[in-house]
This record gives C-alpha cells, sequence and structure tokens, in this order.
C-alpha cells in the first residue's frame, strides 16, 4: 500500500512549482508580457512532444479499452461534477445568476491537465502506460469544457467553440494513436525520440511556473471579506462530494486498472485555472472564479495526498 509520505513526496514538488513561479511573478522576473509566449511554446511545442514521449509504444493504448472508454470517462466526469454543482449552485450564498453559473462551472471542472500529469508519472513509476491514457481521458474533458462549460455560462456553443478544439496537442495524439496502434512506433528515428522526450520532460515545470505566475495575478483581486463562503461551499463540491463520488463510481466500473488510476488522480484535483478565462470571455463572474480557484488549491495541498491514498487503497491498485 502506498503511504501518506509517498503521496507527499509526489504533490509537494508541484506545489513548490507553483510557488516558485508566484515568487518569480513578485519579483518580475516572469512577467505578464512574457506569459502568452512561453504559453505557446509549452502547448505547442513541448505538450505534443510529451505525447509522442508516453502514447508511442504504449502497450496500453493498443487495447480498445484503453482508446474508447477513458474520454468517456472524462466527459462523464466533467457532466457529473458540473451537474451536481448545478443543482446546488443557488444554495451556496451566492446571489446572483451569472455568480451561479460560475460557481457550477469552476467547481464542477477539475484541473485535469498541469497538475495531475505530474502526479501520475510520479506516482505510478513503475507503470509507464498510464500517463498516455490520462491524455486520452483529457480528450473527453475538453469537449466537455467547450461544450458544456459553455452552456453552463449561459452562452450558445457554435462552430467557433469546436474549433478551439483543433490545436497542436490534439493533433499529436491522434498521430500518436493511429502510429501506435499500427505497431510502428520503432520505426520513428530514435535521435528524433530522444529529441521528443527532452522537450516533453520540460513540460511541467515551465506549465506549473506559468501557473503559479498566473495565480499570483489572480490572487491579487481577492475579497477576503467575500470569500469565505464562496471558498467553504466550492471546497465542500470540489474536495468532497465530487472526489467521493468519483471513487464510488470508479469502483464499481468495468475498465483497465490504467483508467482508475487516472480517475483517482483526477478525482483529488483542486478546481481547474482555465474556467477564470471561459468566465471572462462568456459572461460568467470572473471574481468568483478567482475565489474557488484559490482557495480550493490552497486546500488542495492538505486533500490532495489523503483522496490519493485512500483512491489506492479503496480501488487496490498497485503503486
Amino acid at each position: 500500500m502506498m503511504s501518506l509520505s509517498d503521496v507527499l513526496s509526489a504533490v509537494l514538488p508541484v506545489f513548490c512549482l507553483a510557488l516558485i513561479g508566484i515568487g518569480l511573478r513578485r519579483v518580475r522576473w516572469l512577467t505578464e508580457e512574457a506569459d502568452a509566449t512561453l504559453l505557446r511554446l509549452v502547448v505547442n511545442v513541448l505538450t505534443p512532444c510529451l505525447i509522442f514521449d508516453k502514447v508511442l509504444g504504449n502497450r496500453a493504448l493498443q487495447r480498445a479499452e484503453n482508446l474508447f472508454i477513458p474520454p468517456l470517462i472524462g466527459f462523464g466526469g466533467i457532466v457529473l461534477g458540473i451537474g451536481t454543482c448545478w443543482l446546488f449552485r443557488r444554495r451556496v450564498g451566492l446571489k446572483t445568476d451569472p455568480e451561479q453559473r460560475t460557481f457550477a462551472l469552476v467547481a464542477g471542472l477539475q484541473n485535469f491537465a498541469y497538475v495531475p500529469f505530474p502526479l501520475v508519472l510520479m506516482l505510478f513509476a513503475n507503470h509507464p502506460d498510464t500517463p498516455g491514457v490520462l491524455f486520452v481521458h483529457n480528450l473527453g474533458v475538453d469537449i466537455a469544457m467547450w461544450t458544456l462549460g459553455l452552456i453552463t455560462l449561459g452562452h450558445a456553443t457554435g462552430p467557433g467553440e469546436w474549433r478551439k478544439l483543433i490545436n497542436a496537442p490534439l493533433v499529436a495524439i491522434i498521430l500518436s494513436l493511429l502510429i501506435n496502434s499500427c505497431d510502428a512506433a520503432h520505426w520513428v528515428p530514435r535521435p528524433l525520440s530522444i529529441t521528443a522526450s527532452m522537450l516533453g520532460a520540460c513540460t511541467f515545470p515551465l506549465g506549473i511556473l506559468l501557473t503559479g505566475a498566473m495565480m499570483a495575478d489572480q490572487i491579487r483581486q481577492l475579497n477576503p471579506a467575500r470569500a469565505t463562503g464562496t471558498l467553504i461551499s466550492s471546497a465542500i463540491f470540489r474536495l468532497g462530494v465530487l472526489p467521493a463520488l468519483m471513487l464510488g463510481i470508479a469502483r464499481v466500473l468495468p475498465c483497465s486498472v490504467e483508467i482508475k488510476r487516472v480517475i483517482v488522480v483526477q478525482a483529488a484535483m483542486p478546481a481547474g485555472i482555465f474556467p477564470i478565462v471561459l468566465s471572462r470571455l462568456y459572461g460568467g463572474d470572473p471574481a468568483t472564479a478567482v475565489r474557488i480557484v484559490a482557495g480550493t488549491t490552497i486546500l488542495s495541498l492538505i486533500t490532495i495526498p489523503l483522496w490519493i491514498q485512500w483512491g489506492i487503497a479503496w480501488l487496490h491498485l498497485a503503486p
């Protein structure tokens, strides 16, 4: 059984990187002007390289169940999260419709990328096929975010939103899966695969530093006098009710052990940062989004190790 100290040793480096990002923003070594350029680098270069590195040669992704079930679970997990928070949106002390809609979206959508990936890499280092399954899982989360997420904010989806799903990581996933399904990973020249591995290893350190820097910008907008009620209600759902529901479903779900490892990590996550952007663009309440993200992220330092340790034991997963 994985001990609490094992889980903490995987969780703490992620938060340390985020804290360094906050510090770099405060001393102006990582400026807001650099965010867009570095984010394009992470999304369009480093992340596709990481996908190639983790998907090519991945035996788990040569099984049909690990190709089709993970996106369905990713989509279904967001339906569960947003749907549950939507049912209680009028009972959490938020007065306006935009505030309530933002609560349902932000509390219901977990951080599904930059925090889970390094945790999966470290927690399941003995099972190198699992990170590839996580990439496939997140296809479903992306689709849910750009459809159900926008509907939750009261914005009708259209061709413009669907086009945003077509990006470098998606293309990398599709190409990697095609090559892997043909068992043709050995055709890729070794220097190219080594280069992809080296670039991919940079993805999460840089991505989490950027996340911390952007969090520093959002924290300045917090209003402590109004944040308490939102923090408590969002923490109850995002860090309490939803993890319990997701792990309960995973216990009875007939799926592979790789998928269950992904569910354990995803269930423990705080609210994601990108819904702050969605709330600004599509008529939500950014202040409410900031409070939920900042509050659940800070508290998750305590709850992530507890949920992951319990989830691994509950689902009988080998570390």
